[in-house]
């Protein structure tokens, strides 16, 4: 661990083996014993797919980073599920869900997931809200499946010029080895103090030193080293990214008519800070840029207000195009 400390920081999410009875989640959002109680899967040829669902109406779809789940989003859940039907489902190989034997879990069968949920879910369209790698994910669905995509809230994540982030390299390489997940996560999971020190995914990914709480850390990692399967599953997610999925999607995005907007935490020292700025120049709909001092990767766990202000926002400004066209 001493040797992969720099390394550490290309981390882009969180894991976890058990329940923290005890712990707080940050923000005042659900606790985990809540959220593990509201869980429920959807049946779907790519495997039972878990997810937590809070609130009616239209729906909103959101897309957590690597290595963390659904769980991510329970502030943002809590803010948002009066005004939607908001859905926090786990990608494949990652947190609860049960992958299909042979599955594979890269980003284009997550996009295919994610519209078997749907349709599973009985579910038209959604507002997209992502981070990290579900960013890139969430960018893969809104050009193969525009119609499936009224808005989209992008926070830091993968961009063409910048996937995967430099930063990503050394996790992609021990993934490849078959040791990232005992090495790093399990190394967090069971020093929960050094999973918050700035040698872990705590001091690289979260700006908050308290953070993440000790049950985030344990519904993290906990599936992920729960079987040699998914330890297997959670490699093979990482060896993923290693193709950058989202090559040659320029042109589409800047066809692309939803609307979209980037809150980025500029503190962040995985992906490049040009790339906000990138994306604002590359959306055929963008609705501009915020930039968030003193935050990093994750800042959407910690800053669930802010997820909320600027949803809100762009869902009220949100026209169908056959009333733009009248």
């Amino acid at each position: 661990m001493a040797g992969s400390t720099l390394a550490a920081g290309v981390i882009a999410g969180c894991v976890g083996r058990s329940i923290g009875a005890t712990s707080a989640s940050a923000n005042g959002a659900m606790e985990a014993a809540a959220f593990h109680a509201a869980r429920r899967y959807a049946k779907t040829p790519f495997g039972n797919i878990a997810y937590v669902e809070r609130g009616t109406g239209a729906a909103a779809l959101f897309l957590h980073g690597f290595p963390l789940n659904g769980f991510q989003w329970r502030g943002a859940l809590d803010r948002l599920s009066p005004y939607r039907r908001c859905i926090a489902p786990d990608f494949l190989a990652m947190g609860y869900t049960q992958v299909a034997e042979g599955q594979d879990v890269g980003p284009e069968a997550q996009v295919a997931m994610l519209v078997s949920l749907l349709d599973t879910l009985a579910i038209a369209s959604v507002d997209l809200v992502a981070n990290d790698s579900g960013g890139a994910v969430a960018q893969l669905l809104m050009v193969r499946h525009p119609h499936r995509v009224r808005t989209l809230l992008l926070t830091n994540c993968d961009v063409e010029t910048d996937s995967p982030p430099p930063a990503l390299l050394p996790v992609i390489e021990l993934a490849k080895q078959g040791r990232f997940v005992d090495e790093w996560l399990g190394a967090w999971w069971d020093d929960k103090t050094l999973a918050r020190s700035s040698q872990g995914i705590g001091g690289m990914c979260y700006a908050d030193p308290s953070q993440p709480t000790d049950e985030a850390i344990d519904t993290y990692f906990g599936p992920l080293l729960a079987t040699t399967r998914r330890k297997t599953l959670a490699h093979a997610y990482a060896i993923a990214l290693e193709r950058n999925a989202l090559l040659g999607i320029a042109s589409d995005l800047k066809r692309s008519t939803v609307p979209t907007r980037i809150v980025w935490g500029v503190g962040d020292t995985i992906f490049s800070p040009e790339s906000p700025g990138y994306l604002d120049r590359t959306l055929g709909n963008s609705r501009g840029v915020r930039r968030l001092e003193r935050s990093k990767l994750f800042w959407p766990e910690e800053r669930p207000d802010v997820i909320a202000e600027e949803a809100r926002l762009l869902w009220n400004a949100w026209v169908p195009q056959t009333t733009a066209r009248r």
